[in-house]
C-alpha cells in the first residue's frame, strides 16, 4: 500500500507539471486531482471542466453532481464518504478548455500522451482494487474499440476480458457512461437500463471489498 509521504510527492509533482503549457497545446496548467494513500477505488474520467480547474477539485461541476447521485445509488452514503474512500482522477489532469462548438475540448491524442505517465505513476503507487472508468477517454485507454453498450452493465479484467461470476481479477474494470448532460445516451430508455445494472454491479464490487478481494459481479 502506497504512504501519504510517497502519494504527497506524486501529488506535489503532478500538480507542478506544465507539460501541455510547454507543448503549446493550454495557455495555464492547473492539474487536479485528489484521493488518499488507503484508497482501494480509483475513478478515472475524461478531463476536469472549468469549475474543476478553478476549484482544483474533481467532479464540482454539473457533472459531476450527476456521478454523485449515481454513487449514491451503488451504496455510498453520501458524497463526502464517496469522496474519502475513492481515488478521484483522470486521463488528463488540465482543463483543455472550450471547443469551437462550445462544450469543453476533447483533449488530443498528443496531450493524453503527455499525461499517461502521470496516470501510470498513480495506477501503480495506488494499486486500485477497483478502477472506474467514466467517458470515452478512460474506456479507450482500457477497453478500446468497443461500443459503449458493450462496455455498460459489464465489468472486465486488465486485459479486456469480460469476468464471470467465479472470476478473480485485480482491478476489476466498470465502465460507467459520461455523466455530461450534453450526451444523449441515456435518453434511450435501453442505456439507463445497462446504467442501472452497472451501478447494481458497482455496489456489489463495493460490499465485496470490505471483507475480502473483489470478484467480477
Amino acid at each position: 500500500m502506497a504512504t501519504d509521504l510517497q502519494l504527497a510527492r506524486l501529488h506535489r509533482e503532478i500538480v507542478g507539471c506544465t507539460r501541455c503549457v510547454d507543448a503549446g497545446y493550454l495557455p495555464l496548467a492547473a492539474p487536479v486531482l485528489s484521493g488518499y494513500a488507503d484508497n482501494r477505488f480509483m475513478l478515472i474520467g475524461q478531463a476536469p471542466g472549468a469549475v474543476e480547474a478553478e476549484r482544483r477539485l474533481p467532479f464540482q461541476g454539473r457533472s459531476g453532481k450527476v456521478l454523485m447521485q449515481w454513487l449514491a445509488r451503488a451504496g455510498f452514503a453520501t458524497e463526502v464518504e464517496a469522496r474519502r474512500r475513492i481515488y478521484m482522477t483522470s486521463i488528463t489532469k488540465c482543463f483543455p478548455g472550450k471547443g469551437a462548438a462550445g462544450g469543453d475540448r476533447r483533449p488530443s491524442r498528443a496531450e493524453v500522451e503527455l499525461c499517461r505517465p502521470h496516470l501510470d505513476r498513480q495506477l501503480a503507487l495506488i494499486r486500485p482494487a477497483l478502477l472506474i472508468l467514466v467517458g470515452g477517454l478512460a474506456h479507450e485507454r482500457f477497453l478500446p474499440g468497443r461500443p459503449l453498450a458493450d462496455l455498460v452493465g459489464r465489468v472486465f479484467d486488465q486485459s479486456g476480458r469480460e469476468l464471470g461470476p467465479r472470476t478473480r481479477a485485480r482491478p476489476v474494470l466498470l465502465p460507467l457512461p459520461h455523466p455530461s448532460g450534453a450526451s444523449r445516451w441515456l435518453n434511450d430508455p435501453a442505456n439507463r437500463d445497462l446504467l442501472d445494472r452497472a451501478l447494481g454491479r458497482l455496489r456489489s464490487l463495493l460490499a465485496a471489498s470490505l471483507d475480502q478481494e473483489l470478484v467480477g459481479a
